[in-house]
């Protein structure tokens, strides 16, 4: 009996039941249990940042787990403070501080818990941005779909348009605690904002003495081209939440104070029992190190172009929109999910996160031949299902 046949008897149905079991994985490329190929232009939703059984990550964690695997956080580890000091170097300011976890949904908790630090009590999210499932991050998820048989959600959340700096300004109070948006919606379709708008956030932010929280979920770890995805607009947000890539593969999330004016965790505020395991602080070392070493942001801005200019050209195609390796292929018609559907005969692993929008996210490693190959595998996907 196949694994598909096997899942419904013994998982909830959240997932539904997947179409196929992957079995093994190497670079861009996995297989599945009938032994059939396909190219991962998913990449996990953005995690595997240098895609499946990387040789970097395989020798830090063999490494790793035979000398230590998990300790609690009642106690220290190299792995841990090398990730933490790693990631201060990246935000450019010493007086950064790291919380680890183990997911996005993880992070954004302690970001709004860490809000409630500054004795006010209102959030402030975006329409279509999505910051996880659990209560309190979907409580600032801006798509009704999937807050809506969850309530009540936490209280004190206004939800304005993305993109729109004067909608924001009208939802300020002195009362606002924080404003958490994503560098780029990826869940609502890779919708990247208007140049310029993240740098009035932080503005509005300052003047209204807020914090700014910048949900560096998916942009996180380079997909941009730049480490968190908000570097072009010159600005620093006072929190940064990841996950998805950063564990090179493995559950890792982290929150990232910055500035001298964010509140801080007091000793017993705010824990994880897994968070900063010795194991996926170790990938997530071995990841960074390798993406360095590689000089793979700049590689990643320039497959970024050469995709969406590529892409941009394949009849049924509206638009391509993105940064970097995160990819919004925007279809003339509402086929996305049929286009996915049929991309995976075709060999290709993609997502259709609205009824229009095809995501990419492919692993950082990806070469011009392979870049190549799925755009050609897609244009001829597209032409099979607009023309049968």
């Amino acid at each position: 009996m196949k694994t598909q046949e096997r899942w419904h008897t013994v998982m909830q149905n959240n997932y539904g039941v997947p179409p196929i079991t992957l079995i093994k994985g190497e670079g861009i490329e996995v297989w599945d249990e009938d032994g059939n190929k396909y190219l991962d232009f998913l990449g996990g939703i953005a995690t595997n940042i240098l895609g499946h059984a990387h040789p970097a990550v395989i020798k830090a964690v063999s490494t790793q787990i035979k000398e230590l695997s998990h300790v609690s956080n009642f106690y220290a580890h190299p792995p841990g403070v090398q990730l933490a000091e790693k990631l201060q170097g990246l935000t450019n300011d010493p007086r950064a501080r790291v919380f680890f976890c183990n997911s996005g949904a993880e992070a954004n908790e302690a970001a709004i818990k860490l809000s409630r630090l500054t004795g006010r009590k209102r959030l402030i999210a975006a329409n279509g941005g999505f910051h996880g499932r659990t209560i309190g991050a979907l409580s600032i998820t801006g798509q009704e779909a999937k807050r809506a048989p969850f309530e009540p959600l936490l209280s004190g959340i206004n939800f304005v348009p993305y993109g729109d700096a004067k909608a924001l300004e009208k939802a300020l109070s002195r009362r606002t605690a924080m404003v958490i948006l994503e560098a780029i919606q990826g869940e609502n379709g890779v919708v990247v904002p208007p140049n310029g708008y993240l740098r009035e956030v932080r503005e509005l932010c300052d003047e209204y003495g807020a914090l700014f929280a910048i949900d560096a979920v998916q942009t996180g770890m380079g997909r941009t081209g730049e480490w968190f995805g908000f570097e072009h607009e010159g600005i620093r947000p006072d929190i940064i939440t990841l996950a998805k890539g950063l564990g090179g593969g493995l559950p890792l999330g982290a929150m990232i104070t910055l500035g001298d004016r964010t509140p801080s965790f007091k000793p017993g505020e705010h824990g994880s029992t897994f968070g900063g395991n010795p194991i996926s602080c170790a990938a997530a070392n071995a990841a960074i190190d390798f993406i360095v070493k590689k000089e793979l942001l700049d590689k990643t801005s320039i497959a970024g172009e050469y995709l969406k200019r590529r892409l941009a050209k394949i009849p049924g195609v509206e638009a391509v929109r993105g940064r970097g390796l995160l990819i919004g292929i925007v279809l003339e018609s509402n086929i996305a999910s049929a286009v996915a559907a049929k991309a995976m005969s075709n060999g290709l692993l993609v997502n259709a996160p609205s009824k229009n929008v095809i995501r990419l996210a492919p692993a950082l490693i990806v070469t011009k031949k392979q870049l190549h190959d799925f755009v050609d595998l897609f244009a001829t996907t597209i032409d099979q299902v607009q023309n049968g």
